[in-house]
């Protein structure tokens, strides 16, 4: 094993050396012997030196890069040369069904130098945990939920079993860094680094992002900017994204440079179809079907299973037993079809694929790079996907979204501002972790990240007024308003970041099924109530409410899929200018079926006349509806609804392309209102349900909460940007 494209360094002699002369001899030996590798990926090989050497660092590599053992093989070569012991590196994993994944590889990377990993998660036995107390492993693989529920059980010795941890590993980093339980996880490790004394080398495993700088930079914390760190991607063409601010819009206008991969958009026009389409192409192969919905997973599972198609599914609302049942017998099988959310986006390996299919659109290009790169893994193979569009809207922003991926643009990952929320949540932990806090010197626990600094001072005095924190003699304790919320099972509901909505668990006998939304109990429907989980129908025979089960037994028909969906709704900006520009007559550089060519010709001669304008934005009126295509997003065009509020519908609901506009307007009147504001943008409105769907915000003052989702609901920049374009009045009185 010699290196191949990557320089060489030189000696003190001035000899050549190889970076893999730094890898422990048994930890290469067995790389070329039990592992039969004739060399290291350029990945691998790039991250021996900056790991080896303590660096932070964001490893970005497609997916099946090889960014595991591009972290595993130099800290376990360190953990030998350094003579770590006890658990001192931390794998960390935003999904439990990533950590089964890889618990064995880990483990058996480990074993190689008489190591030993090992699993702790929210479904791990408490023998097993007992174990990891006793013995604590040298790799331990949790989530950050479970590294939290460690610091603040009292089962756990944390000092004990934590307290050696020298390096921590986040895989699918932008996974986290993108939600609420990124600004839980930097929380978290702040919290570490106080019980090991020592900074932790902090190494984050990504696909392609469009500001891996800023990333390093968020993962490395409080940190950031007084450790060494690096992104290291040898073979990876960045993002023309820049980690300066910047607007969305200039991605879309970047030099087209289409990346590889046999793609083809083609427009089907409803589900049914696809289903029929799917069973008949690509018969022998084994195929991973997306979704965006658990209805359309369902829905398209029983279609094809109707078809006698050997089908699996996997959802967030299936059993465990369940998913891991489908997973397996796919990953084994070969003329088949998974269909699946974005649970099987992320790096589990469901064996070797043939094809991806796409149905509708995802709504990102990062989320699309995830998916394509689950296929063209075996030599010979290239990466491909099929998107099959249900409807002409659909078809309209999978266009657009493969424009943009062309131009090989990939959105940069923003963390949600203002977290007050988790502020409440690290104040209330912190003190169940010490049991007690200093009233002056709690900011400390974080080593200044922010918000979780001094700042959070008024979040703090809310605590202590409304009984979640007592005070006495200077020390914060916990308050009986926080046991009365959270105590319930050790206060386990402090360690998620997130709500999930209610859902009853539904079961066949003695066997879970899944999980269903209580409205499809609960909604005027005749007949039999019949529930779609699984792929099947099942009918139901009775509903425990108490205790929100279902009890269900199996029908040849008629069943119901039904989720409510949470967070906030809507496309980017950048996306739905891709469309924009789709609809002017711009097609992606990728096969295109007649179907698709037909409707998309058809919408630009029926909708775009009325709907966009290349000299700008286009206000149109249809009788009593006047509509500002802006083709913003929803967030921009929410922050303009709100800005805008002498001449935008008050009774409205934003879309991602128009806003509705008073019945009144005339052109000097939305003159008047655009000089009016200058440059003085608005928060969006919010509704009060939307707040009680933010984790903790009963411990924070009401005006805080409704200041956070109205901050995460804002684009200001975006909103900027359309104001500052030519408006055309077209069919004004």
């Amino acid at each position: 094993m010699r290196d191949v494209g990557t320089p060489a360094g030189k000696g003190t002699g001035g000899e050549r050396v190889d970076v893999l002369d730094r890898l422990d001899p048994v930890v290469l030996h067995h790389i070329v012997n039990t592992l039969g590798w004739a060399d290291l990926r350029p990945l691998q090989r790039a991250a021996i030196v900056p790991l080896m050497d303590g660096q932070d660092a964001v490893l970005l590599a497609p997916t099946a890069g090889g960014k595991t053992e591009a972290a595993c093989f130099p800290l376990l070569s360190a953990m030998t040369e350094q003579k770590w012991i006890g658990t001192s590196v931390l794998y960390l994993c935003p999904l439990k069904a990533l950590l089964n994944n890889l618990i064995t590889r880990v483990d058996s990377y480990a074993q190689w130098l008489g190591r030993r990993a090992a699993l702790w998660h929210g479904d791990t036995k408490e023998s097993q945990r007992q174990r990891i107390r006793s013995e604590g492993p040298d790799i331990l693989l949790t989530t950050p939920e479970s590294l939290e529920a460690m610091l603040i059980g009292v089962k756990t010795d944390h000092a004990h079993l934590l307290g050696s941890v020298r390096a921590v590993v986040v895989d699918e980093v932008h996974a986290f860094a993108g939600d609420d339980r990124g600004w839980h996880l930097l929380a978290v490790l702040e919290r570490l680094e106080r019980v090991t004394g020592r900074p932790i080398q902090r190494i984050g495993l990504s696909a392609t992002v469009g500001n891996p700088a800023q990333l390093l930079r968020w993962l490395q914390g409080a940190g950031a900017g007084s450790r060494d760190g690096q992104v290291v991607a040898p073979g990876v063409q960045l993002p023309p994204v820049s980690d300066e601010p910047r607007h969305a819009e200039k991605a879309v206008n970047a030099p087209p440079s289409r990346p590889a991969g046999e793609v083809e958009l083609d427009y089907v026009g409803s589900l049914e179809n696809a289903a029929k389409l799917i069973a008949a192409l690509h018969r022998g192969e084994k195929r991973l079907v997306f979704c965006d919905s658990r209805r359309q997973v369902e829905e398209l599972g029983a279609a094809l299973r109707e078809r006698e198609v050997t089908v699996f599914l996997s959802h967030a609302s299936l059993s465990v037993d369940e998913r891991v049942r489908s997973e397996q017998a796919f990953a084994e099988a070969r003329d088949c079809v998974i269909v699946s959310t974005s649970t099987l986006e992320l790096g589990i390996d469901v064996g070797d694929l043939d094809r991806v299919i796409q149905i509708d659109s995802p709504a990102s290009v990062a989320s699309f790079l995830q998916r394509i790169g689950r296929t063209g893994r075996r030599s010979g193979t290239v990466r491909n996907c099929l998107f099959l569009t249900t409807h002409k809207d659909t078809l309209l922003q999978a266009a657009g979204l493969l424009l943009l991926w062309s131009r090989g643009w990939v959105e940069p990952v923003v963390p949600p501002p203002e977290p007050r929320h988790l502020v409440a949540q690290q104040l209330l932990a912190v003190t169940l972790q010490q049991h007690r806090l200093g009233d002056q010197l709690w900011d400390r626990q974080w080593n200044g990240l922010a918000p979780f600094d001094r700042s959070a001072a008024p979040i703090l005095r809310f605590l202590t007024e409304e009984g979640y924190l007592d005070t006495d003699g200077g020390m914060l304790f916990v308050g009986p308003e926080a046991e009365r919320r959270f105590g319930k099972r050790h206060f386990i509901e402090l360690t998620a970041s997130f709500t999930a909505p209610p859902q009853f668990t539904v079961l066949s006998g003695r066997t879970e099924i899944g999980r269903t939304d209580p409205s499809v109990l609960t909604e005027e429907r005749p007949g039999p109530r019949r529930l779609l989980l699984g792929g099947r129908s099942w009918q139901v025979t009775y509903i425990d409410w108490l205790r929100k089960r279902v009890f269900v037994e199996p029908v040849d028909g008629g069943g119901i899929a039904k989720w409510m969906n949470g967070g906030i709704a809507g496309l980017s900006f950048a996306l739905t200018r891709a469309m924009r520009e789709v609809l002017l007559g711009e097609d992606p550089p990728v096969s295109l079926t007649r179907r698709a060519v037909t409707c998309l010709a058809e919408q630009r001669e029926s909708d775009a006349p009325d709907t966009v304008h290349p000299g700008g934005t286009l206000v149109t009126r249809t009788g009593r509806d006047v509509r500002w295509w802006t083709w913003a997003g929803y967030r921009a065009n929410a922050t303009l609804a709100a800005t805008l509020r002498s001449v935008t519908d008050p009774l409205q609901r934003p879309t991602d392309s128009w806003l509705r506009l008073r019945e009144d307007l005339t052109p000097a009147d939305w003159r008047t209102a655009r000089a009016s504001i200058g440059d003085n943008l608005v928060l969006p409105d919010v509704d009060h349900r939307a707040v009680r769907g933010l984790k903790f915000s009963a411990a924070l003052p009401e005006r805080l909460a409704i200041a956070t989702v109205a901050a995460r609901l804002a684009d200001f920049e975006s909103a900027r940007a359309v104001l500052g374009e030519s408006v055309r009045f077209q069919h004004a009185d």
